[in-house]
């Protein structure tokens, strides 16, 4: 059984009189423990299909299953229920609140879930300490490097034990080597049992995911298994 499930999925904009079909009708499953990069130009449809995978917005036409759920025709406050419970988000831009430290930024997703203080802060130095931060947690953003930064931005998105780990360009705004660590650090998460998808522009980072999706013109151009993973 597919974890994700979209059919015929199609997205219109209007710009004035204008009319944008960002996606014309995509068809993709995910199972569980998949590690999937999704690609494609500028244009392409990927950041309104990651939008879609995301729950931060529907489509126009088709369905899409989330986990047994048909979430195309959820209301907001379904979606964000829906999202806080089941997706873990990674940004290229790490989203963290600046004068919170480590351990409260992670633990934050806990805190719309109306876990309680104690056991949000047990749960959030425990993921801390997965991605190598555990002598961290007391620091600031500001304090932390940017591949720090972003592990505490991966932590943050597995506290929840979310069906999807939704990354979009997780490596964008750093080097080259500590962008290999992040890419370490999702191998992890993957080789845990978690369902990775990435968002990526760049074919090197992609490597690393083993099914490549690629869109051109709001449609599915190709969906190949990666015969040559990258390793480290």
């Amino acid at each position: 059984m597919s974890l994700i499930s979209l059919r015929d999925i199609k997205k219109t904009f209007y710009l004035g009189s204008q009319v944008v079909n960002a996606l014309n009708g995509v068809d993709i499953d995910i199972n569980r423990n998949e590690y999937v990069a999704l690609m494609g130009p500028s244009g392409s449809g990927k950041s309104t299909l990651m939008n879609i995978l995301g729950c931060l917005d529907v489509p126009s036409e088709g369905s899409y299953v989330l986990n047994d759920k048909d979430v195309s025709k959820m209301t907001e406050n379904e979606l964000a229920e829906v999202r806080n419970r089941e997706i873990g988000f990674v940004f290229q831009t790490f989203n963290l609140l600046p004068r919170t430290t480590a351990l409260a930024n992670v633990a934050l997703p806990l805190v719309y879930a109306g876990v309680n203080k104690k056991l949000r802060n047990e749960r959030a130095k425990e993921v801390l300490e997965m991605v190598g931060l555990g002598d961290r947690m007391d620091h600031q953003p500001n304090q932390l490097s940017g591949g720090q930064r972003q592990r505490v931005a991966v932590a943050r998105a597995l506290i929840n034990t979310p069906s999807i780990i939704l990354a979009d360009e997780p490596t964008g705004n750093l080097d080259t080597k500590t962008s290999e660590e992040i890419m370490r650090l999702f191998a992890d998460i993957h080789q845990k049992g978690n369902t990775v998808i990435l968002v990526t522009h760049e074919e090197d980072i992609a490597r690393f995911a083993h099914r490549i999706i690629r869109l051109r013109d709001g449609v599915v151009e190709s969906d190949v298994a990666n015969e040559e993973i990258a390793t480290f």
